[in-house]
């Protein structure tokens, strides 16, 4: 047997989307979506034949698309040999079976492709339970479509009870199923919030990453820390959150998490599920948003990822806009200002600028110093491993310790701190 033959098939799909408006701009940007989900179909292992857009002021009720672009659909299904058609825009289930029987073939949405995308791509327990509540999720108002060989036959004789009973079987099987989900995530963010508290006590930053898939994150997170993270160019290809600690100065250590990729038209119950992840965004104390410089659509996918920064409720936090991929950039001017920073995550290019942005939005004013503590005050070695970094501590006619301190601090302690001089007011010079 070839090789070839022994590879599994792929699932040809025919790509559907709606353009719901008539400017100009929102047609490449129906294209644009489109163009990206033969993307995340190529991503879940399919392969896409053929593509059909449709122009209405708004979606037809029963078909979505209409039923003359319903027939063209089911053409190109026949002729290109597919086994599935695969819809842009999300479907309500009734309008799913619909097309499902109207086409002859298995019949998709975008949150559908991502979810399968997700459930491949989850590795780690947290993540295959957020997968897992999110398709049970979607799968819940989608029952009655599993038993519509049953409803052709409702009030037959000796079919009515058992498909009803079926039915509602499955629907408290999945209830349960979802309960018991968000349950065993409860049990995750209370473990998220202790570990945070335990940050937030050893005053620890958080700097997280966000970004659009495939916008570089893992490649980043890589190059900074040393982390062996797969990072493929492919959409999604990590989904697990992974922390590291980077060393921004001498003075500043931080912990720097990767978050999952955002995407246009992120399913709603799937942002949900992954609040015990997303979640974290709001706590940090810094955001690099990494924007993919060499994707012509950058703008656009900036824009995604603003609006669902803002809908975690993260918009306050500092913000650095991190252009990635510029050793790809195509225009004369690369992006510049406060609080942004141009990279190469692949070549290391900008690296040092970058942690210098992030310890710039860090700093506190805390500084290294030599402490110098009498052996009457001893006791104050305990309130500094407490509350600063203590590097070193030697014994000799005082105990002398090496620590980096906030200003708070470096305050309490006054004249045991080498070189400190009182503050003066300027009328006092």
């Amino acid at each position: 047997m070839s090789e070839n033959q022994t590879q599994e098939k792929k699932n040809r799909a025919v790509l559907v989307g709606l353009d719901a408006f008539s400017l100009s701009r929102e047609e490449n940007a129906t294209q644009e979506s489109m163009e990206e989900l033969a993307d995340l179909l190529e991503t879940a292992g399919g392969e896409c034949v053929g593509m059909v857009t449709q122009s209405k002021d708004s979606p037809d009720s029963r078909t979505f698309i209409g039923q003359g672009k319903v027939a063209e659909v089911k053409e190109l299904v026949r002729a290109m040999d597919a086994d599935m058609v695969i819809f842009d825009n999300a479907l309500s289930p009734s309008q799913q079976r619909v097309l499902s029987e109207e086409t002859g073939v298995s019949v998709l949405d975008r949150s559908a492709l991502i979810l399968d995308i997700f459930a491949q791509r989850a590795r780690t327990r947290e993540g295959r339970l957020q997968v897992e509540l999110a398709q049970y999720k979607y799968l819940l108002p989608r029952l009655i479509g599993m038993w519509k060989h049953l409803e052709r036959q409702e009030g037959a004789i000796g079919t009515r009870g058992p498909g009803e009973t079926q039915l509602e079987s499955d629907r408290r099987h999945i209830g349960r199923k979802i309960a018991k989900l968000e349950e065993e995530l409860r049990q995750v963010r209370r473990v998220r919030a202790t570990q945070r508290e335990r940050r937030m006590k050893n005053e620890v930053p958080v700097v997280a990453i966000v970004g659009y898939t495939n916008a570089g994150k893992s490649t980043l997170l890589n190059k900074l820390t040393g982390a062996a993270i797969p990072a493929n160019n492919r959409l999604f290809d990590t989904l697990d959150t992974t922390t590291r600690t980077l060393e921004i100065s001498d003075t500043c250590t931080v912990l720097l998490s990767d978050t999952v990729g955002f995407i246009r038209k992120l399913p709603h119950h799937l942002v949900e599920a992954f609040k015990a992840t997303l979640e974290e965004l709001s706590y940090a104390d810094v955001l690099l948003h990494v924007i993919d410089a060499s994707n012509q659509d950058w703008r656009e996918q900036a824009e995604v990822v603003d609006q669902l920064i803002h809908e975690l409720g993260a918009d306050q936090t500092p913000r650095i806009e991190v252009f990635n991929k510029c050793d790809l950039w195509t225009g004369e001017i690369r992006p510049h200002g406060e609080n942004i920073v141009s990279i190469s995550a692949r070549t290391g290019e900008g690296l040092p600028q970058l942690l210098a942005a992030i310890g710039k939005v860090l700093d506190t004013g805390t500084r290294r110093v030599t402490i110098h503590l009498p052996y009457d005050r001893g006791g104050m070695l305990e309130q500094l491993y407490r509350e600063a970094k203590v590097e070193q501590v030697e014994y000799g006619q005082t105990i002398d310790v090496v620590a980096v301190c906030a200003p708070r601090l470096i305050g309490q302690l006054g004249p045991l701190v080498e070189g400190w001089k009182p503050h003066r007011e300027p009328w006092e010079e």
